[in-house]
């Protein structure tokens, strides 16, 4: 099972949760698709776009469950990343967990490969 994240804020995500259905963030909205990062990128991911942003969380996925609504598509450095065309439906997390800052750098959470 490959494994997906997406770094969105705690009150984004438990809005989402509370109506059933997640948008995407700003710019995801914006780009018309819903950004995600594999295991290898999201570090990357979590520095370039939210350095210094504290009340994250980030949320796991299992790829597959999303479809052909999820294209991988050419992105940074010339890497494949995960996009989703449609919303997503909180229920498919696999699970959610703090992603807090620690004054350098986001402190990701133990055993979050897994």
């Amino acid at each position: 099972m490959a494994l997906i994240y997406k770094i969105v804020s705690r009150s984004s995500w438990e809005s989402a949760e509370k109506h059933g259905l997640f948008e995407g963030a700003a710019i995801d909205i914006a780009d018309g698709f819903i950004h995600f990062s594999d295991a290898a990128q999201v570090g990357e991911t979590a520095r370039r776009h939210f350095s210094g942003q504290d009340g994250l969380v980030l949320v796991a996925f299992a790829a597959e469950r999303f479809g052909p609504a999820l294209k991988w598509e050419v992105s940074r450095g010339g890497a494949l990343f995960p996009h989703l065309y449609g919303t997503v439906d909180p229920a498919l997390a696999l699970w959610v967990k703090d992603l807090p800052w620690s004054g350098t750098s986001h402190i990701f959470p133990e055993g979050w490969r897994t």
